[in-house]
């Protein structure tokens, strides 16, 4: 089974109206298969591990006094589910809580865990869950702000023109021994699917294998600032077309792009079954 709904559908690029009340049928899911088809990546066994760490820092709900509550809230999405949610649609159901009452935080948190999963797994004959985890203002002076570990490939003095992605770009260095390197960049750019706005991002790469040529690395990094995409996407690209053109034993690509309507999305994939990076926001979140 799939779903009738493309990106173009949604709400993406149109005026929309604020709901003032709880509403789950804003959720807007989008398949993951046609994007993965277009790298090679068909049938149900995925080439990678791992998630997509979204974080919320605009919800809020009434109590059963009529007080306004409000939290952070850290979303883990298995990159397993066959779909992704549109991120304006997200928006708008999470403004939707607004005028909403709820018993508790705890209320909230199944409601927002029941909502996601039906809509992330809508369509597929396989269920499951998706990670919520509500941050009450007494936590919020325990949220770190970190920039992304690893050697900085932005300090590379590099000619750059290609502005659509070029996995040609990539390369491993002849005659050098095996590296087990983490390598980092603030330039990641690519443009929404829809709406061609601007999407800013940082990624770190972790591998292990020949090295891998810096220079062509930031260089390909570079080649998507002009590339329509959604986040989620372009982190399985990167990550498909290393593994493919340099051939690592083990590769971990991470993304954590700067938030939009209250929202960043994280993605992060990896060769190898590991823990998931923790959730900290860079400067630029």
């Amino acid at each position: 089974m799939s779903l009738d709904t493309t990106p173009e559908q949604s709400q993406l690029g149109r005026a929309s109206a604020y709901a003032d009340r709880y509403d789950p049928a804003l959720l807007f899911p989008l398949p993951r298969a046609p994007q993965r088809i277009e790298m090679g990546i068909d049938g149900p066994r995925l080439p990678f591990f791992g998630a997509d760490l979204w974080t919320a820092f605009e919800l809020s709900w009434l109590n059963p006094r009529g007080k306004p509550q409000l939290a952070i809230v850290h979303f883990t999405v298995p990159c397993e589910t066959p779909n992704i949610i549109e991120s304006k649609s997200f928006k708008l159901y999470l403004n939707s809580f607004n005028s909403s009452t709820f018993a508790d935080a705890e209320a909230v948190r199944e409601r927002l865990r029941a909502d996601l999963a039906e809509a992330l797994w809508r369509g597929s004959e396989r269920a499951g869950s998706v990670g919520v985890k509500l941050l009450a203002p007494a936590q919020f002076a325990a949220e770190r702000v970190a920039e992304l570990e690893g050697l900085d490939l932005d300090r590379l003095d590099v000619d750059c023109t290609d502005y659509q992605p070029r996995p040609e770009l990539l390369r491993t260095v002849p005659g050098e021994p095996a590296v087990n390197e983490t390598l980092a960049s603030r330039l990641l750019k690519s443009n929404c699917r829809v709406t061609g706005q601007p999407d800013w991002g940082s990624v770190q790469i972790s591998y292990s294998g020949a090295p891998i040529d810096q220079e062509g690395l930031l260089r390909y990094i570079v080649s998507f600032r002009n590339h329509n995409e959604f986040h989620e996407p372009c982190a399985e690209r990167i990550f498909t077309d290393i593994w493919q053109r340099c051939a690592p034993t083990r590769l971990a690509v991470y993304c954590r792009y700067t938030r939009r309507g209250g929202l960043d999305i994280n993605p992060f994939r990896t060769s190898w079954p590991q823990a998931l990076p923790p959730n900290l926001r860079t400067a630029r979140q």
